[in-house]
């Protein structure tokens, strides 16, 4: 049986408690300072400090210092509030070991590792990155779809269909995700295929990429990274996507199948549309944080906390971030367990192909 932080900070203080329990009023002044400091819950908080009023006849600000009076009540206080301690500690302690991570695993481009992993090497750090969070979906973000930072094309990484020419999109002569996907499909792993779209008509991209992949039963849904939408030196964080736009994308996505989920990728939750949500995924590849703990401040709310009935996604170990994430036990599990116990969405945490070998065995 595991107990909440503040009945096993009394249960350790024992000897001190024994010599403030016939202060009722002190004890539960110092209940409510735990209480306020764990779980910061003003709900349960103005319970227990309704309780000792009505036991004791005071008001709180004069509880504050004075003997308890009616020491007849003290018993009764102690353990009720015993009980308060337990309650809380049993509720939040299920709470807190009921994990929200739904998906789990990496991200992939062809510019982000080298050389480029074989597929059972891409199984293994998915299924060991899912395999830390008992129950999540094992899963890839694919990148199928680059910005070659030279202009303003989309690269697809496959050769191109008949029907073109294709505005602002050109093609490889090779398919490079045929065979990946392949063997996804018979070893339990989903994928979302995403684009950085640069100035292509997004539902060209939608259709080319889908009418490719479309038949791979590991294929789940479509990514835009919207950081390379309509990309210009001016408009280097990209451009924000509408609401219009955002269910435009989304129904052309589902069109495909209507299983499929779209999600929309940045680093700062005011690129997404502004109240469109749908059953879109929000991806969040923020870096540069400095701390696991600011990581998950900024994680939890300027992205979680904007979209609140929505999948979250959190994209992590980025070489900016190495400097205190290599002195973690075990980055990829320590982090999203941290993300875990502090954001209550539905959410998928995934580590980056940059520094994948890092981490991985």
């Amino acid at each position: 049986m595991k107990l909440s932080p503040i009945f096993t900070h009394f249960w350790q203080n024992y000897h001190i408690w024994r010599k403030i329990v016939k202060y009722g009023p002190i004890m539960a002044a110092i209940f409510n300072y735990y209480e306020l400091q764990y779980y910061q819950d003003d709900a349960r908080l103005g319970w227990i400090t309704s309780l000792v009023e009505f036991l004791t006849g005071f008001k709180e600000d004069e509880r504050m210092g004075k003997s308890f009076v009616y020491k007849k009540y003290v018993g009764i206080t102690v353990c009720l509030l015993f009980v308060g301690a337990l309650g809380i500690g049993f509720t939040s302690t299920t709470e807190a070991q009921a994990s929200t991570v739904i998906y789990a695993g990496v991200r992939s481009s062809s510019y982000g590792i080298s050389p480029f992993p074989t597929p059972e090497e891409w199984e293994n750090y998915i299924k060991t990155m899912a395999s830390y969070w008992p129950g999540s979906t094992p899963a890839a973000i694919w990148i199928v779809g680059t910005y070659p930072e030279t202009g303003v094309t989309c690269y697809l990484e496959f050769p191109a269909p008949d029907g073109g020419p294709y505005e602002n999109i050109v093609f490889d002569t090779v398919d490079r995700h045929e065979n990946y996907l392949a063997y996804f499909d018979t070893h339990g792993i989903k994928v979302w295929l995403q684009v950085e779209p640069a100035f292509a008509d997004m539902n060209t991209l939608i259709d080319l990429v889908l009418d490719r992949y479309g038949d791979h039963e590991c294929v789940i849904g479509f990514g835009v990274d919207v950081e390379w939408y309509k990309y210009t030196k001016k408009n280097s964080w990209g451009v924000k996507v509408t609401d219009a736009e955002a269910e435009a994308w989304e129904a052309r996505v589902k069109s495909h199948n209507s299983s499929y989920r779209l999600f929309l990728k940045h680093f700062w939750w005011e690129w997404m549309p502004p109240t469109y949500r749908g059953d879109i995924i929000f991806v969040d590849d923020s870096q540069n944080l400095h701390s696991l703990s600011k990581m998950v401040a900024e994680f939890r709310d300027l992205w979680a906390a904007k979209f609140p009935n929505n999948i979250v996604i959190f994209q992590y170990g980025y070489r900016s971030d190495r400097h205190w994430w290599r002195k973690l036990d075990n980055p990829p599990k320590d982090i999203g367990d941290a993300l875990d116990a502090e954001i209550p969405n539905d959410m998928g945490n995934f580590w980056v192909d940059f520094t994948l070998r890092e981490v991985f065995p």
